[in-house]
């Protein structure tokens, strides 16, 4: 077997025929050979690492399951090619220099961006140290110049509010998500759709994707509307805290109010009642970050990449 097959089967298996393919594998099985990365490393100028940054409090990361859907699904698509991932956080001034700095210096190849909020200078600083990234949601200001990932947040919306109007309910309000993040200004822009003329700003209330913020938004748009009888939430654990709301105000769901969601995340199934809701393709988004990623590193123009969402009828509506 030459040296130069054994080689190309370590580093993907490219032109290798099957026959040669499996002698390779079977003799890094019989002597319990292990890539040296770190010599890899020097030969190729690459860390074989990504960083996944999250450009919200950490205390966030472990109260929303969404992160650590996308979290665990990027760990998986990229471990599929033998790199390890970072986790950074990025709330504020000083996490995002050193962010930049961490990994400007090359400890990875590039960058997976998470929650990043309009007017955040973080995008503008990879690009300036010269970091490959792909954001996960349409990147506000940068739409088209940066690569990125998203559910089709606008039609995911859109397919909530016409299901409820179709139930009957005529007063239907949302909680929105932060109107400077693009999922919370894409599900608005489709409850808007949908409602055209009859589009009623006291039945608009703002949350920023918290149980807590969604119960004091659900009690506020009770306040300035009683009548109204069916509310869309932008997210599931927003709809948590609406149901706790409903409940105190003595409102039956789904008899005096209809409530759907957005995500199908854990909670969904955990709300009581049960959540109908709108699932975004976690595993996809991942999958197609990381991918989009790779190609970048590689040095390919920036791609963007939207997927469909689904509806998921359950108790609440």
């Amino acid at each position: 077997m030459s040296r130069g097959t054994v080689s190309r089967v370590l580093n993907g298996g490219h032109h290798v025929s099957p026959v040669a393919l499996a002698a390779v594998n079977r003799a890094i099985r019989h002597t319990g050979y292990v890539v040296n990365h770190h010599a890899r490393s020097l030969v190729t100028q690459r860390s074989e690492s990504v960083a996944f940054i999250v450009s919200e409090p950490a205390e966030r990361l472990f109260a929303d399951p969404n992160f650590s859907v996308l979290l665990r699904g990027c760990t998986q698509a990229l471990a599929t090619h033998d790199i390890g991932l970072f986790l950074c956080m990025a709330s504020s001034d000083d996490e995002r220099s050193r962010v930049t700095r961490f990994v400007a210096a090359g400890h990875v190849d590039g960058a997976l961006l998470v929650s990043t909020h309009a007017g955040d200078p973080l995008p503008d600083m990879l690009s300036k140290a010269g970091v490959p990234y792909v954001a996960c949601g349409v990147p506000l200001g940068h739409e088209s110049s940066v690569a990125y990932v998203a559910a089709d947040d606008r039609g995911g919306a859109r397919a909530m509010v016409s299901y409820l109007r179709d139930l009957g309910r005529s007063r239907i309000a949302t909680v929105t998500g932060p109107l400077d993040l693009p999922g919370g200004q894409s599900r608005l822009d489709g409850y808007r759709d949908v409602l055209g003329p009859s589009y009623d700003l006291a039945l608009v209330a703002e949350g920023n994707y918290t149980q807590e913020s969604g119960e004091a938004a659900m009690s506020a748009l009770l306040d300035r509307a009683p009548d109204l009888d069916a509310v869309f939430v932008a997210s599931d654990v927003m709809a948590l805290g609406a149901l706790v709301a409903l409940r105190q105000a003595g409102r039956r769901v789904p008899e005096d109010v209809a409530v759907g969601g957005f995500d199908d995340s854990p909670a969904a199934v955990a709300a009581r009642p049960a959540l109908t809701t709108i699932r975004q393709p976690f595993r996809r988004i991942s999958g197609e970050m990381v991918r989009l990623l790779l190609a970048a590193i590689d040095g390919e123009p920036p791609a963007a990449v939207i997927l469909p969402t689904e509806m998921v009828r359950r108790q609440s509506a």
